[in-house]
C-alpha cells in the first residue's frame, strides 16, 4: 500500500490547461504525420504554393507590367505576406471540415471541442514557421536590409494566432448547420486576398482607403511582418486595430463556439 501510495503522490498533477495541451500537441503532431508520411517531397509543399505564387506576381509586376506598388527586393515583400497568408487561407479553409471530417472520432472522445479547430491552427503555424528558413535565403541573396523592426515578429505571430482562432471558431460549427457556408468562405477568402496588402502595401493605396484598409485585422499584421525588411510598412494605427478586432472576432468566435457546440455533436 505505502508503494503504491508513493507512486501516486510521484506521478505529475495533470491540470485542465495541461490535459487540454498535451492533447492538442498530440492531434496536432498526428495531423503532420499523416500529412506528410505519404508525401515523397514532404517539406517542400508547404511553401511550394506560396513561392510559386511569389514567382508569378513578381514575374507580372516586374517583367510584364510597370509596377508601381510595393518595394525593392519585391520577392521579399510578397513573401513576407504571402506566408502568413497562406497560414491563415489555409486554416479557415480546413476549418470549414474541422467536425465533419472526424464526426465519430469528434462524438467518442470528451476532450475539449475546441481542440478539433485549434489543431489546425497550430499544425498550420508550425508550416507557416518551417517556411520561414525560405524567406531568409531570398532576403539574404536579393540583399533586402534587416532593421530593429524584426524584433516585433513575435508580435505578428501572435495578432495572428487569435485572429485565425476566432474565425475558425466561427466558422467551423456553423458550417455543421449550413453547408453553403464552406464554399462562401473559399470565395470570401478570394475576394479577401486582393483586399488585404499582399501584392501591394497600405501605403500605396490613397489616403481614403487606408482608413478603411486599416479595419481589416491582417492589414497591420502583415504590416508588422514587412517592417523587418521596409520599416515604413509598419502602422501602429493599423496594428491597434488589428488588435481590437482581432480580440473581438475571438470572443464572439468562443461564443458562439459554446453555444452551439451541443446542437453540433448532434448534427454530426
Amino acid at each position: 500500500m505505502e508503494r503504491v501510495s508513493s507512486y501516486a503522490e510521484s506521478r505529475p498533477q495533470w491540470t485542465p490547461f495541461s490535459r487540454y495541451r498535451h492533447s492538442l500537441w498530440l492531434l496536432t503532431r498526428r495531423d503532420l504525420r499523416v500529412r506528410y508520411s505519404t508525401s515523397a517531397l514532404g517539406y517542400v509543399w508547404s511553401i511550394l504554393d506560396p513561392l510559386l505564387m511569389s514567382a508569378i506576381y513578381w514575374f507580372v509586376f516586374t517583367v510584364i507590367f510597370e509596377r508601381t506598388v510595393g518595394d525593392e527586393p519585391y520577392i521579399v515583400f510578397l513573401l513576407t505576406a504571402l506566408l502568413p497568408w497562406m497560414w491563415f487561407n489555409s486554416t479557415v479553409s480546413d476549418s470549414t471540415r474541422a467536425f465533419l471530417r472526424e464526426s465519430k472520432l469528434i462524438r467518442s472522445t470528451t476532450i475539449p471541442r475546441t481542440i478539433w479547430v485549434n489543431r489546425i491552427v497550430l499544425s498550420k503555424g508550425i508550416e507557416f514557421l518551417a517556411s520561414l528558413p525560405v524567406l531568409a535565403v531570398f532576403a539574404i541573396f536579393s540583399g533586402a536590409p534587416v532593421n530593429i523592426d524584426l524584433i516585433f515578429f513575435p508580435l505578428a505571430i501572435l495578432l495572428q494566432a487569435v485572429l485565425t482562432v476566432g474565425v475558425s471558431l466561427i466558422v467551423a460549427p456553423l458550417v455543421v448547420f449550413f453547408r453553403d457556408i464552406e464554399r462562401a468562405v473559399k470565395l470570401t477568402l478570394r475576394l479577401l486576398f486582393y483586399a488585404s496588402p499582399i501584392i501591394y502595401g497600405t501605403t500605396d493605396l490613397p489616403d481614403q482607403l487606408q482608413i478603411w484598409a486599416a479595419f481589416n485585422p491582417l492589414s497591420g499584421i502583415f504590416g508588422i511582418y514587412r517592417a523587418a525588411f521596409f520599416s515604413e510598412q509598419l502602422n501602429w494605427f493599423d496594428v491597434g486595430i488589428s488588435a481590437v478586432v482581432s480580440v473581438a472576432l475571438l470572443l464572439v468566435g468562443i461564443t458562439v463556439f459554446r453555444r452551439l457546440e451541443r446542437a453540433v455533436l448532434k448534427e454530426i
